[in-house]
């Protein structure tokens, strides 16, 4: 039987025990993190898509604002799924952890049962 351990008082504790101990992940949150970040650099490559057609409308003149027209629009598509699949990639991750999560607590209440027996 596994003896439990004792973990300081205080938030700040809390999470320097855990992060020492790794009786709980926190990866799940700095997935968080990421993932806003990344939406963070999309957003810029959005405003970039943004600046390239309004370069060409200016570059080609009269019939250049039509194809503008084009390249903001599959620039946007191309950003839109840039989105879903940076979303797809992080709620992979936050899976994976959060399946961890349920194995630990299947694992505990093992425990616990052969501990009453």
């Amino acid at each position: 039987m596994r003896r439990p351990t004792q973990r300081p008082q205080g938030s700040g504790g809390r999470f320097f025990w855990d992060l020492l101990t790794f009786e709980r992940l926190i990866t799940g949150t700095l997935v968080h993190l990421v993932y806003w970040a990344g939406l963070g650099i999309i957003g810029v490559m959005a405003f970039g898509v943004l600046g390239a057609s309004i370069g060409v409308a200016i570059r080609e003149g009269g019939w250049g604002i039509l194809l503008a027209f084009g390249v903001l629009a599959v620039g946007l598509l191309g950003v839109f799924v840039a989105v879903l699949l940076w979303r797809a990639f992080c709620e992979f991750y936050v899976t994976i952890f959060k399946i961890s999560d349920d194995l630990s607590v299947l694992r505990q209440d093992v425990e616990r049962e052969r501990a009453g027996r």
